[in-house]
């Protein structure tokens, strides 16, 4: 009886081990789950000194939101998108004054400015526009077959569609007329990027009128001016609504990372570069200039780690997401290593997406010949003393000394010619190749950086009024949620930041540095923030700031800042009020908001624990931070005069 007895303790003790066991596999896969992030997925030229940061907060029941590092900005929030026709907008008729084509040189960037202002000018001049030709993407470039220029990037059936109502758009000239353009026998134009409408009214309409054909050359990323008059604003709410997707993978600057004189070969390609610029009327200026200079004025972009660091400082913990934006970096990805090592989760396109995503979004492609690195080849003992007994006469002067090594990262990538070239050579088939699907790369990192939680600005406003990613994105951003978190940072106020810690970059600073940096980038989030976007990057580009003409705001107890251009015209604070069904549903979603805050007990702290210390929102007491918690446990430095 006993043994029997033994028996089945023993049996209940192997069960309840057992059972033991499988309840912790199943609690640690549990816990691998919950710590994953997810992203929302949407698979949409010289390149990026551009180098920006889409953030994303981590997607798991185990935190809760920090609604002070993501929540919406709260002096920003009554601002609408609203590009709707406010007065007397006839749909455009049949008859129009004849067709406009048009070819679009340059990047992303440049082509998405382009089409926005093709849009306008065609509804300006009642004409029918070609679907563009984007140069970029042409069959020459070693495309896939299944695409033409234009459908490259854009789905045509879409862009058609969606703008119907605004101009007549077809995806080819009739094929009388087409004869006619291979005989050149229509005017072609190259108009500036600031050109006004009296210049297409008194200049190209009536050619137009009389030819039923005209042509558009268009180089300069733009062909209009970016401020119309109060009288044209329904054009400049045509701009926002031609500029909303219709990309085919919907659901670009200045180019590469500044490098210090020590690396010869990317000191040497910016040279060139320059040279090439400065020839070209696009810089005006001296071959060679004092980068420090240039980084204290706010000139040059921030590095990965200088951007980390930013983060950092304001609170954002090693989990988050941090999304690479903005083609090709300067020195591939061992400039993202710092950055990596403070973010864990930094990723780009090539880490979201699969390879045969990527494959899918580029088409079926004909192979093309490889340009693999190929080190330089190396001679064999006994070729090197053939080679010596071949000198020539003695006394034979010593052998010179043996030629720096070429690395893999010098020869890869589009500045690898320099490194065996005097010039630039012509492109290879591959590189043209390349060329184009960098459209595609950076279309889908456009997308991403709108629809992020946040998204941090490497480089904008870099003064030459040409048309840079990071502007477009902040301005489409501004546009559709313009309470979201897009920073607005002055690069000149960062760059004395980091002069005064550059010697300790790497280590923790002291709190009175925090607190400064978190100053300057909580006003950066609010209205502060965006009137100085508005006065650097309006004049310049319509796009980067849609505001008043495609904005209403919903009344509310706080009366805005009200900030006007220098010819008068409100960039800030003259939006109208939002129609009644507006209001309406605003009231619904705050309701609803505040019905689902009820059920976290007033937790807004994100559960991290790096995030011990907080600041006060930016839009309360005019952007400043406040010490409200800091775990003594932190190994944060002290300084004894804070």
């Amino acid at each position: 009886m006993k043994m029997v007895f033994k028996s089945k303790i023993k049996w209940i003790a192997l069960f309840v081990l057992i059972l033991s066991t499988v309840s912790l596999v199943v609690h640690l896969s549990i816990t691998r789950l919950s710590g994953a992030y997810s992203m929302q997925s949407t698979l949409m030229p010289f390149n990026g000194f551009d180098f920006t940061a889409s953030i994303f907060a981590p997607q798991s029941d185990r935190f809760v939101i920090n609604k002070k590092l993501w929540g919406p900005v709260k002096s920003l929030k009554s601002l609408q998108p609203y590009a709707n026709p406010r007065s007397n907008y006839p749909v455009p008729s049949e008859r129009t004054n004849g067709y406009i084509y048009a070819k679009i040189f340059g990047g992303f960037e440049k082509i998405r400015s382009a089409i926005c202002d093709l849009v306008t000018i065609s509804r300006l001049l009642n004409a029918t526009l070609v679907i563009p030709e984007i140069q970029e993407s042409l069959q020459s470039k070693h495309i896939s077959y299944k695409f033409k220029s234009f459908s490259y990037l854009y789905d045509e059936d879409q862009f058609i569609a969606s703008l119907k109502n605004d101009v007549n758009i077809v995806k080819s000239l009739p094929e009388n007329l087409k004869a006619a353009r291979r005989r050149n026998e229509f005017r072609t134009y190259k108009p500036k990027r600031f050109a006004s409408p009296n210049f297409y009214v008194k200049e190209i309409l009536p050619v137009l009128k009389k030819s039923k054909v005209i042509g558009l050359l268009l180089h300069d990323g733009g062909c209009l001016q970016s401020i119309l008059p109060p009288s044209m604003f329904e054009f400049q709410r045509l701009r926002c609504r031609d500029c909303i997707p219709c990309s085919k993978v919907s659901p670009g600057n200045s180019d590469g990372w500044p490098v210090d004189g020590s690396e010869d070969v990317h000191a040497e390609l910016i040279q060139y570069r320059r040279a090439q610029m400065i020839k070209q009327g696009i810089l005006n200026g001296e071959l060679r200039v004092d980068s420090q200079i240039l980084r204290d004025n706010g000139s040059c972009p921030l590095m990965p780690e200088e951007v980390g660091l930013l983060l950092q400082a304001m609170g954002y913990s090693n989990r988050t997401v941090i999304y690479v934006a903005g083609s090709e970096t300067f020195g591939g990805q061992r400039v993202l290593i710092p950055l990596r090592a403070m973010f864990s989760n930094t990723v780009d396109r090539t880490r979201v997406c699969t390879k045969q995503e990527l494959s899918d979004l580029v088409g079926p492609e004909t192979p093309l010949p490889l340009n693999p690195f190929q080190p330089p080849p190396t001679q064999s003992e006994e070729q090197l003393k053939e080679k010596w007994n071949m000198a020539g006469p003695r006394p034979r002067p010593l052998p010179p000394p043996p030629d720096r090594p070429t690395y893999r990262h010098e020869k890869e990538g589009w500045y690898g010619w320099i490194t065996e070239s005097d010039t630039e050579p012509d492109p290879s088939p591959v590189d043209l190749r390349m060329q184009a699907h960098r459209l595609l790369w950076d279309a889908l990192d456009y997308i991403v950086s709108v629809e992020a939680d946040a998204f941090f600005p490497g480089f904008h406003n870099d003064g030459s009024g040409w048309p840079d990613f990071s502007s477009l994105v902040m301005g489409q951003r501004l546009y559709e949620s313009a309470s979201s978190k897009t920073y607005r940072p002055d690069r000149r106020v960062l760059e004395e930041f980091f002069n005064i810690t550059r010697d300790n970059m790497y280590y923790h600073h002291n709190y009175s540095w925090k607190l400064s940096v978190r100053e300057h980038l909580n006003k950066s989030l609010s209205e502060d923030g965006l009137i100085r976007q508005s006065l650097l990057s309006k004049p310049a580009t319509f796009l980067s700031h849609p505001l008043p003409e495609c904005s209403c705001r919903i009344p509310s107890a706080e009366v805005p800042k009200q900030v006007k251009g220098n010819d008068g015209r409100f960039l800030y604070g003259g939006e109208d009020e939002c129609p009644i069904w507006m209001k309406h549903s605003q009231e619904e979603t705050h309701l609803e908001s505040a019905m689902a805050g009820d059920g976290s007990n007033g937790n807004t702290e994100l559960e991290f624990e790096n995030d011990g210390v907080e600041e006060q929102e930016s839009d309360d007491n005019a952007g400043k931070s406040s010490l409200t918690q800091l775990h003594m446990d932190q190994d944060d430095e002290w300084d004894p005069n804070d």
